[in-house]
């Protein structure tokens, strides 16, 4: 990508926060790399955002898989002033409880919601300047405790266990675990098949409170959506 403005890199955004919030910052003006596995879902989401005359590159594939963090990183170029790894898989759905967990789905979750994150971190350190954000979507669930969400809260408790000591050991970068709250996105109808979903409140409404973290001063640490939105005004 070219120099001249703001780079930032977004997983999974072909749907749901992902492509709100991509859609946001390039109505602003970024410079966008954009992934999700669905290749068919990606362009058209790719298309959509070019259309507000954004340069748009997406890159197709599994952030679980090394190559393509590689590739995210590549296409990105020298500098990366935001990093959103907000690509997250649900697990064993219907919502099973710990004792019936299926052990090799909790690492496939484990290895997509909290490793390849981190994996995606250590590759664009080298290219992030003073100041860049790396924002990390999590969920109550890393912090409450529901039932049949122990597989996904783990995992996003381990992603923001991740954060903080990140933060911790770069002051000179902003840090991020933000809670988005619950949304009307597919992945909530996965988790409660043959519930209507619909009055939840749609993906959009979370991006003014990530834009509070991406455009604002705010140190290192975790935040509410909502409650970054209220404060916005």
């Amino acid at each position: 990508m070219t120099a001249g403005g703001p780079t930032a890199i977004v997983t999974g955004a072909s749907r749901g926060l992902g492509l709100a919030l991509a859609q946001a910052l390039a109505q602003r003006g970024w410079r966008l790399v954009v992934d999700a596995r669905s290749a068919d879902d990606l362009e058209a989401a790719r298309a959509a955002l070019a259309a507000t005359g954004a340069q748009v590159i997406a890159v197709p594939g599994d952030v679980a898989d090394s190559w393509h963090r590689s590739a995210l990183v590549d296409v990105a170029g020298e500098r990366i002033d935001l990093l959103v790894n907000n690509a997250s898989v649900l697990g064993a759905a219907p919502l099973p409880a710990l004792a019936d967990y299926p052990l090799d789905v909790l690492e496939q979750v484990l290895r997509v919601n909290a490793i390849a994150p981190l994996a995606l971190v250590q590759l664009a350190l080298a290219r992030m300047p003073a100041g860049a954000r790396i924002v990390n979507l999590s969920s109550d669930a890393a912090v409450e405790a529901y039932a049949g969400w122990g597989g996904y809260g783990a995992s996003k408790a381990a992603l923001e266990q991740l954060t903080a000591v990140l933060a911790a050991e770069r002051p000179d970068l902003a840090v991020y675990a933000v809670d988005p709250g619950d949304m009307n996105t597919r992945m909530n109808q996965d988790a409660h098949p043959g519930e209507d979903v619909s009055d939840l409140p749609a993906p959009q409404e979370s991006v003014p409170g990530l834009l509070v973290l991406v455009e604002g001063e705010l140190p290192s640490g975790r935040y509410r959506a909502a409650e970054l939105a209220a404060v916005a005004g």
